[in-house]
């Protein structure tokens, strides 16, 4: 796939200069309907506009490709435009696809068409349209936008429906029905038969009695849609479904999906007629039942299909369902967090709990080099039965309504979540819950109605709530950042074991690569062999951390060695501030599950002064959805070792004297990251304010100069940074967590407020790691962010000391240096601690394996963390460090 960048893909993107007033001024003209005009005037039906305006994206939507060449691409775009005065739908040529996948052509960019031209369905009489070859996205720019028709179209080059713009799970568009309204169906007991009685008589039957069955468990949907496959609607689910005889698996075909899907929920009764009968598909899921005694019929399955025969479903409301039908009540396996500890690996539970974290929206690949993905998040929710949270890894769910509006202080509702942990390291610490393909997840807002209410543990844990302080347990509250979790493995052998790619270990220099390959919120692990150089400490907090938000100032990247564009790339500042809806908070637990349900509300009036964050001099404050690109500014200077003995640094860093709020002074020691030494006999000076943040190894002072390349990856985003939650602000901070949306939304009024400023919930600053290719030639430097929440503890897992010395002596000087400032009396530790430099020394020289945790931010704005360290005892051999 050619890469969308300046000069390679037609696409260019430079800071706009020439304002940002909207084309077709006065609404009198169409830019955009002229256009299509002249372009289909030209005899080359292509055009390069001479002066083209600006143009707003109100939609970008992804369809199945038509059958092309194996090589070819599986999904094609199209982009809706605006100029003010009309809109027009174009298709994105292919070579230009890269800009949707890295999130920079987007709903809401700014651009200028700089080639289109005009194409034509040879299959269809008098129907074209504009394909976009050539475009130059503004940056910073405000395009005019116009309301959207209720209706939106069928693709433009044959497929009938749109795809969601980031999975294929969720349903997405005008074809999904909402609900489907409850027709009144009397019930003739007498002409129903059982699926015990079908199990025993299916074969050689072609037609067969009505079913009356309740529905236990439902599945996400499946998308099986192929290029070369001519199918209109190529969806799947399974339903397990029950009567008084036992339990069947039921699926739902194709076109049905759109129409049934979102109306058949768990615990929905239906009728069904003229549906067939099929042998069950071996190699499906199984969800638990929660009655174990319950009979399961699984030789076969009900199959519902449109066609061949086209079944007739009916939706029973529940006040119509009577007890003599004998349908079985939906029950659960609802466990406690005291319980979790217990249970093997794979077993399978419900949970609920309240939210304290919710992180950011990723993406993982389905398939090494493929363009399908899973969506994905992490959450922490707590019952109140343990002083350690549920980890819960929640995948997209076929509910896209209730996973985008996870956030802290909801109740949250997860079914048929499965324990994954370790049983070789058996630490009750690691032991997370994911989802099932028969997952269901609800938040406050869904709950009534719902078959879990009358459970005995949710009526528990809804006693504890009450029994809460909310203002206590909102200091606890985080959202978003990056969430080192799962960690990697102790030992480099089981990390090889669990890594699916095709191969493990990847060359520093194929770095490059990798990360041109990623698409927007794409996270992937990576292994890279090389030796720790070098080692720099970046403070955060120049300024008060105690503010409403980080003092972040653009990288100095006068020192930065071989500076490649990719290190420039990394440094742009984009779009404007993100402004969104200023609301009254609604009521403690209390969100909208979908927009369409209303809640009452209780205004809570902030008690929090407003503070700006400061900006200094010569720093970008342009950000657009906390993708600018920032990196605090340190001077810092270099140690190498036999510099770092003759500063006796171990004993300089052991105490640092500060002065507390009365002018006293205080002295706080590092006891888990110092040793017991004196102090340093340097004498006090001026020079002692610019402190020894920065260590490097004797080998990087004699290669720096020499390498062929050097990539810089070490800078540290605002979406990388986790936040305290804000309830005032819980909308802006949900979309900033979120993926970007397919449609433009326009709201009223928006909020200044801008991502930065929320507090930070991690530490004070970073670590730039400089990691030199075994062959001395090439080298990158990473981030290693120290995660560490003073108010919650268990929501960020420290680094073991025995598995990871340099990693876990980062992590403690960091969490020891927030917990000082977090008490207001230390606000500048020496961040290199006596353990740091002695853990850096011990490797240097030495040959390591690093895992990088990276994610696509969007905006090519790439985040790069140094997540593990695993040290080669020999050649073949590996052992953690």
């Amino acid at each position: 796939m050619q890469d969308p960048t300046p000069g390679r893909g037609g696409a260019r993107a430079p800071e706009e200069s020439r304002g940002a007033a909207g084309p077709a001024a006065g609404g009198e003209a169409s830019w955009l309907r002229g256009l299509v005009e002249v372009v289909r005037a030209s005899f080359q039906l292509s055009v390069a506009p001479a002066e083209p305006p600006l143009v707003v994206v109100m939609v970008v939507e992804r369809y199945l490709a038509e059958a092309q060449p194996p090589a070819a691409l599986q999904y094609w775009y199209d982009v809706t435009l605006a100029d003010g005065a009309s809109q027009e739908r174009c298709y994105l040529a292919p070579h230009l696809n890269g800009l949707v996948q890295r999130a920079l052509l987007r709903a809401g960019t700014s651009l200028r068409i700089t080639r289109c031209s005009y194409l034509y369905d040879e299959k269809r009489l008098n129907y074209g349209f504009l394909r976009l070859e050539g475009l130059e996205l503004v940056r910073g720019a405000a395009g005019p936008a116009a309301p959207l028709p209720r209706c939106r179209p069928r693709p433009l080059r044959g497929k009938k429906h749109y795809l969601p713009l980031w999975n294929n799970e969720d349903p997405y568009g005008d074809t999904w029905v909402a609900d489907k309204a409850r027709a009144q169906v009397d019930v003739d007991v007498s002409k129903l038969t059982s699926l015990g009685q079908l199990e025993m008589t299916w074969r050689g039957r072609v037609h067969f009695h009505p079913l009356l069955v309740r529905i236990l468990h439902k599945s996400r949907l499946r998308y099986y849609g192929k290029p070369e496959k001519k199918m209109d609607m190529p969806y799947q689910a399974y339903f397990e479904v029950a009567d008084g005889s036992g339990m069947m698996s039921m699926v739902l075909w194709n076109s049905l999906c759109p129409e049934w899907y979102n109306s058949m929920k768990v615990g929905t009764v239906v009728l069904l007629e003229q549906y067939a009968i099929k042998t069950s598909y071996p190699f499906k899921t199984q969800p638990t039942p929660g009655d174990s005694q319950m009979k399961r019929f699984a030789t076969i399955e009900i199959s519902l299909n449109d066609r061949d025969p086209p079944t007739k479903i009916s939706i029973i409301p529940e006040e119509m369902v009577k007890p003599e039908w004998g349908l079985p009540e939906v029950k659960y396996r609802f466990i406690t967090r005291s319980e979790l500890d217990d249970l093997p690996n794979n077993h399978s539970c419900d949970v609920i709990g309240l939210v304290t974290f919710v992180g950011r929206a990723e993406r993982a690949r389905k398939r090494e080099h493929g363009e399908d993905f899973w969506l994905y998040r992490w959450a922490h929710a707590i019952d109140g039965t343990s002083d350690q949270p549920f980890v819960l890894e929640l995948f997209a769910t076929s509910q896209p309504d209730v996973f985008e509006r996870i956030h802290p202080m909801t109740y949250l509702v997860c079914t048929q979540m499965r324990v994954v942990r370790d049983l070789s390291e058996n630490l009750s610490s690691k032991i997370y819950l994911t989802t099932s393909n028969e997952s269901q997840i609800f938040i406050t807002g869904c709950h009534k109605g719902q078959p879990y209410t009358k459970d005995t543990k949710v009526k528990n844990f809804i006693q504890w709530t009450k029994t809460q302080n909310e203002a206590e347990q909102m200091k606890k509250t985080v959202i978003g950042g990056y969430y080192p979790f799962p960690r990697p493995p102790n030992n480099f052998l089981k990390y090889c074991k669990n890594n699916k790619v095709e191969s493990v270990l990847k060359a520093i220099g194929e770095m490059e690569k990798e990360i041109e390959d990623l698409h927007y919120k794409e996270r992937k692990r990576i292994a890279v062999q090389g030796i720790i150089s070098a080692i720099r400490y970046i403070s955060c907090s120049n300024a008060a951390e105690g503010a409403s938000g980080v003092e972040l100032v653009e990288k100095d990247t006068s020192q930065s060695l071989g500076g490649s564009a990719a290190s420039k790339d990394d440094c742009v500042h984009t779009g404007k501030n993100t402004k969104l809806q200023n609301k009254q908070v609604k009521s403690f637990l209390q969100p909208h599950c979908t927009p369409k349900e209303h809640h009452q509300h209780q205004d809570l009036q902030s008690k929090k002064s407003s503070v700006k964050r400061k900006i200094p001099r010569g720093s970008n404050t342009d950000a657009e959805q906390g993708s600018a690109s920032v990196t605090p500014v340190s001077s810092h200077r270099y140690l190498t070792r036999s510099a770092a003995r003759k500063l006796h640094l171990c004993e300089f860093q052991q105490e640092e004297f500060v002065q507390d709020k009365t002018g006293q002074a205080v002295s706080d020691s590092l006891p888990c990251c110092t040793d017991q030494e004196g102090m340093s006999d340097i004498p006090e000076t001026e020079e002692t304010g610019i402190t020894c943040d920065t260590w490097q190894s004797d080998l990087w002072a004699q290669v720096k100069d020499k390498l062929m390349k050097y990539l810089h990856h070490s800078t540290v985003f605002p979406e990388s940074i986790p936040r305290k939650f804000d309830l005032e602000h819980k909308d802006l901070l949900m979309q900033q967590y979120n993926l970007y949306a397919s449609v433009y939304q326009q709201k009223e009024t928006r909020t200044d407020k801008n991502i930065t400023e929320f507090k930070s919930a991690s530490g004070l600053g970073y670590y730039e790691v400089t990691v030199l290719g075994v062959n001395h030639d090439v080298a990158i430097d990473v981030a290693f962010l120290p995660l560490f929440c003073p108010e919650d503890p268990h929501l960020f897992q420290l680094e073991d000391p025995e598995n990871d010395t340099l990693l876990s002596c980062m992590s403690c000087i960091s969490a020891c240096q927030q917990k000082a400032t977090g008490n207001e009396r230390l606000h500048d530790m020496l961040p290199l601690s006596n353990e740091v430099v002695k853990a850096a020394m011990d490797l240097d020289g030495k040959h390591v394996v690093c895992i990088l945790d990276v994610c696509h931010l969007g905006d090519d704005n790439i985040e790069v963390f140094l997540s593990k360290i695993y040290k080669t005892v020999e050649p073949g051999g590996l052992d953690p460090v």
